[in-house]
């Protein structure tokens, strides 16, 4: 294959609100591309008003992304420049663009990019949370059941982690946040973000639950959620050993009950547990 005479697949990260935040290289990509697949092609065009751009639309969105792969990789085959877009930030995370993006690149395309905006990124940064390590877990399950047990999978992460929510489910999603981490977990909910009214709540699970059952919220959001506390692993999980973990922390001048409190967070069990074992232990 010889790549100096087929098209190159340029992913076009687009403003999330702020039409401001588009980039030069952006600019310039969707104005000398061939071709823009875009996720809405009336989104797109408004876009491309506001620049001043008059180019070919081409509708990719999330239930044709399969059906359009064999059309899009035989116009690189073509030698025609595409640039894929989505509504709004970056193509591939929670937007389409992950299958033709994967095609291009298994098929010997040039697939590269003119980054920008992640509305999963800004909203970590403005969380005030750890930046060093993070999950981005998009958009949890619809159904009640498999939202929990995704969660429930979570249970353990000490990485801070992002999701994406839509207002008539932020609710239900809290209530299940509470269930499974508690309701003292750090969190921050952003809205709006880059726009004239963007908002970062930062809050506890728990209060942000008691705001939004009374407040109905408004707008997409995305969730930041601190992760848990790091388990010590030098301790081990037998009863002499959280016996261990909690006397270190009595001798250190904690009362009982917060030692074992403190000791079943870092050992990553229930706290009524730790401490009805240092209590046989004494026995």
């Amino acid at each position: 294959m010889d790549n100096n005479t087929l098209g190159v697949l340029t992913v076009v990260a687009t403003p999330i609100g702020n039409l401001g935040d588009i980039t030069p290289r952006a600019v310039e990509t969707l104005a000398e591309a061939d071709v823009i697949a875009a996720e809405d092609t009336r989104r797109t065009l408004q876009l491309l008003n506001h620049l001043g751009i008059k180019n070919n639309l081409i509708s990719y969105y999330r239930h044709n992304e399969e059906a359009r792969v064999d059309y899009m990789l035989s116009l690189l085959e073509q030698g025609q420049n595409i640039a894929l877009v989505s509504d709004a930030g970056t193509p591939g995370i929670s937007d389409p663009g992950q299958v033709l993006i994967q095609a291009a690149t298994e098929a010997g395309y040039v697939v590269t990019m003119a980054p920008g905006p992640a509305a999963c990124i800004q909203a970590l940064v403005l969380s005030g949370m750890d930046t060093n390590r993070f999950t981005f877990e998009g958009f949890l399950p619809l159904n009640k059941k498999n939202r929990r047990a995704r969660m429930a999978q979570l249970a353990n992460e000490t990485r801070t982690m992002i999701f994406y929510e839509a207002p008539h489910k932020l609710v239900n999603t809290l209530e299940d946040m509470q269930e499974t981490w508690g309701a003292e977990r750090k969190i921050a909910l952003c809205r709006e973000l880059t726009k004239l009214h963007e908002e970062i709540v930062r809050v506890t699970i728990g209060e942000a639950l008691a705001m939004y059952e009374e407040v109905p919220p408004k707008g997409e959001f995305v969730i930041v959620v601190a992760g848990g506390e790091e388990v010590e692993e030098t301790a081990e999980l037998t009863n002499e050993g959280i016996v261990a973990a909690i006397q270190e922390r009595i001798d250190a001048g904690m009362r009982l009950k917060d030692a074992s409190k403190e000791a079943a967070k870092a050992l990553g069990i229930p706290a009524r547990d730790a401490y009805q074992i240092y209590l046989d232990s004494e026995k």
